[in-house]
């Protein structure tokens, strides 16, 4: 399934459809304002700033699923994300990222039949998405987002077409 079928809110409440993205290689992460992970915001913006151009996103979906680490509402969440981080990649409401009542987003990148099978642990979890739409790599919370690791992967997804 491709991500493009799929609607989301974004942070500052506008329903946005996700076809928006067709033709970009994308980073979906589960995102928290109280983690220990939460200074990952940096490498994420850093990883977002340097393949923009060549078509390359990081999407950010703030997610209390984990020890309350995001009891803030989107105004706040936002206000944080951009004053402490200088976030410019999309951020979009609050969602669950696990279990009952998942966002469909998370549904379709853990789904069972896919290739990153399994809930989401933990905030900071990664998945790389093709300009398809098609979920191609997932990274747990520990991988740093300008990681060699993460960084090959979208290099080989943004030359491939």
């Amino acid at each position: 399934m491709s991500i493009h079928e799929l609607t989301a809110k974004t942070i500052d409440g506008a329903v946005k459809t996700l076809d928006a993205y067709a033709g970009e290689v994308l980073l979906v992460v589960n995102v928290a304002s109280l983690c220990g992970y939460t200074g990952q915001y940096k490498g994420l913006e850093a990883l977002h700033r340097a393949y923009r151009s060549r078509g390359f996103r990081v999407l950010g979906f703030p997610s209390n699923d984990f020890g309350g680490q995001e009891p803030g509402g989107e105004a706040e969440i936002k206000t944080f994300c951009t004053a402490r981080y200088e976030v410019s990649f999309d951020l979009f409401a609050k969602v669950k990222a696990k279990g009952e009542g998942a966002h469909p987003v998370f549904l379709a990148l853990t789904d069972a039949a896919g290739p990153t099978p399994g809930d989401v642990r933990w905030n900071f979890t990664k998945f790389l998405v093709n300009r398809q739409g098609e979920v191609i790599a997932r990274f747990e919370p520990n991988i740093d987002p300008m990681s060699v690791e993460i960084t090959e992967r979208v290099e080989t997804a943004l030359a491939a077409q």
